[in-house]
């Protein structure tokens, strides 16, 4: 029985003419822990000109310490649906739920990593907006990567790009289940050594960009970027609406007050054709191209695409460039008219990440404190591929990563495209185990797999093998990265799962709330019993799992309780 999810949701705007079919943008930026300074230069950074500055790789400050206190950034306006192509209400859309799989008939789970966080943003400003996210949005994994689990990196970056930690415990929502979490952690670079950027923002500027939480917000970020570039770096603007303009050909960050003029001077009007501002963007960056560097688009938008090339035709446009090793980042800015599943797939059909950029707090965390991760990708094509104990486990099921899933045979062929991790970033995953009791477990004849691996004999071997295959990167390869993969391998001892769920760390505990506060707002069949009491359950687990009273944990609680008050305000 699903959760009674019963707080109205608003009305849906009128539809225009020609359905709009992009929408909310991300960052396909990659990655990891760069910082910068602790000034808030966002508004300023638009009006006085400095030298450009430089950032270190500490770690953020609290979103409370950025805004001086609550309520800082943009004023969320009325939460609308997402725009749906097919015209029905979101809210009464299917969403795919990873089902729960017979270890005796498939022992492994296989995807591409995602590193996107646009679905927690999302969600974020509809419930502050005082209604709930459509139930499409939410995205498991991206509610659980949202956050910084403070995971170390790997101490050794000749033993490979990354470190893991694996570990399992009782569920605290699965009665009888155990939770096994995947951490995978890219080792750090810091700020001296990150190549030279390339960098070229497409930038919205439609008649739909006309507000303060659009264009206005998206000039702000970019003015927060400018400060913590480096002097090497370049940076490029093309323009698009019902054409596409090149307003900043490739100019070096020292050049401060040229570009912050071709910033102040724009403005938001007309139709929008994204495709041909896509084009354009891809040949100044390639104008511009650093080999061995970072080479890549910046969407900025609020989605709203709808005239020119679009669809699959746009998808294979953005494929063909990225093996020219030319990648797109999207962000998204605003409410309105946004096609969020679109914006996902140019992110990920461009070798980058999705964020909402909601407020400029948001904008400082994506091009800001995580500046390093976000632009220097470490690793490319990377999947994980874990190996449960068919012993011991008899059924598992993956939570999130729904539309990232790989083909088991797949794992090992290094033409299939998969996800990518930048510098110090980390990946959860959460994959919920149900165990044979002791001497219930299959015999090896009993079992129809293939090969297993060689740590599995019987129950008392290792609980899963996690294996990370990956691309590492190559500067005499046309898209920077090798074009064989390597991979590691990773055990989880079945002595080493924990008894108890408060024995396990923080960051078990955590994922574990975020991924079920996802699973209840999108209406997952695996999330039974009352809607409210759930979203308690969320908050206290969440609350006493906060990891160095991280400001962005704790607002995770407060949308959890504020969701309860929106049900429970709607209860006959």
């Amino acid at each position: 029985m699903r959760h009674a999810l019963t707080a109205p949701r608003p009305p849906r705007p009128p539809r225009a003419a020609t359905a709009p079919l992009l929408t909310l943008v991300a960052l396909a930026l990659a990655v990891g822990g760069a910082g910068c300074g602790a000034q808030d230069a966002s508004d300023a950074a638009l009006s006085a000109p400095t030298g450009a500055g430089q950032a270190s790789d500490a770690r953020a400050p609290s979103y409370s310490e950025l805004s001086g206190g609550a309520g800082g950034g943009v004023d969320a306006p009325d939460a609308v649906p997402l725009d749906d192509p097919e015209g029905e209400d979101p809210a009464a859309q299917e969403v795919a739920v990873n089902p729960e799989v017979e270890a005796g008939d498939d022992n492994l789970i296989t995807f591409a990593v995602d590193v996107d966080t646009a679905s927690y943003s999302i969600a974020r400003r509809y419930i502050q907006s005082g209604a709930l996210p459509p139930p499409q949005s939410v995205r498991v994994e991206e509610f659980v990567n949202y956050f910084d689990y403070r995971q170390a990196p790997p101490a050794e970056q000749a033993a490979g790009p990354f470190g893991v930690e694996l570990e399992a415990a009782p569920s605290p929502f699965g009665e009888g289940k155990r939770l096994l979490r995947v951490g995978v952690k890219g080792f750090e670079v810091p700020l001296d050594r990150r190549p030279a950027a390339n960098l070229v923002f497409l930038l919205d500027v439609s008649g739909s960009m006309q507000a303060d939480d659009k264009l206005g917000l998206v000039k702000r970020s970019m003015g927060l970027l400018l400060d913590n570039l480096k002097p090497t770096d370049t940076l490029s603007i093309v323009t698009y609406a019902g054409a596409d303009r090149v307003v900043l050909r490739p100019t070096e960050v020292t050049a401060r007050d040229r570009i912050l003029n071709a910033i102040n001077a724009l403005d938001a009007s007309g139709g929008t054709n994204g495709a041909a501002g896509i084009r354009t963007a891809y040949d100044l960056a390639q104008e511009a191209f650093i080999t061995g560097g970072i080479n890549r688009v910046v969407l900025c938008t609020d989605g709203d695409f709808n005239l020119g090339v679009t669809g699959e035709e746009l998808y294979r446009l953005i494929e063909e460039r990225r093996e020219e090793g030319v990648t797109v980042s999207v962000l998204g800015f605003g409410m309105r008219d946004f096609n969020d599943g679109q914006m996902e797939q140019i992110a990920d059909r461009g070798n980058g990440n999705y964020a909402f950029i909601d407020s400029i707090e948001e904008a400082r965390r994506a091009l800001v404190y995580n500046l390093t991760s976000t632009l220097f990708t470490i690793a490319k094509d990377v999947k994980l591929q874990l190996e449960v104990n068919p012993f011991a486990v008899r059924a598992h099921r993956l939570l999130g990563y729904e539309n990232r899933a790989i083909a088991d045979d797949d794992f090992r062929d290094d033409r299939v495209d998969a996800g990518e991790i930048g510098a110090g970033h980390t990946v959860t995953a959460l994959v919920e185990l149900s165990l044979y009791g002791e001497g219930e477990g299959p015999a090896a004849d009993a079992l129809a797999l293939p090969e297993l691996d060689a740590a599995f004999t019987d129950a008392r071997g290792p609980l899963a093998v996690l294996r990370v295959r990956s691309k590492t990167p190559d500067p005499a390869a046309a898209d920077g990265f090798t074009a064989a993969a390597t991979e590691q391998r990773f055990e989880l001892p079945a002595d080493a799962a924990h008894a108890r769920l408060e024995d396990a760390s923080p960051r078990l505990r955590f994922a574990a709330a975020a991924a079920e506060f996802a699973e209840i707002l999108r209406l997952s069949p695996f999330a039974e019993g009352d809607a409210r009491e759930g979203l308690e359950a969320v908050a206290a687990l969440a609350s006493g799992a906060v990891i160095e009273d991280d400001e962005a944990m704790r607002e995770l609680v407060t949308l959890a309780r504020a969701a309860t008050e929106l049900i429970a305000r709607s209860a006959p």
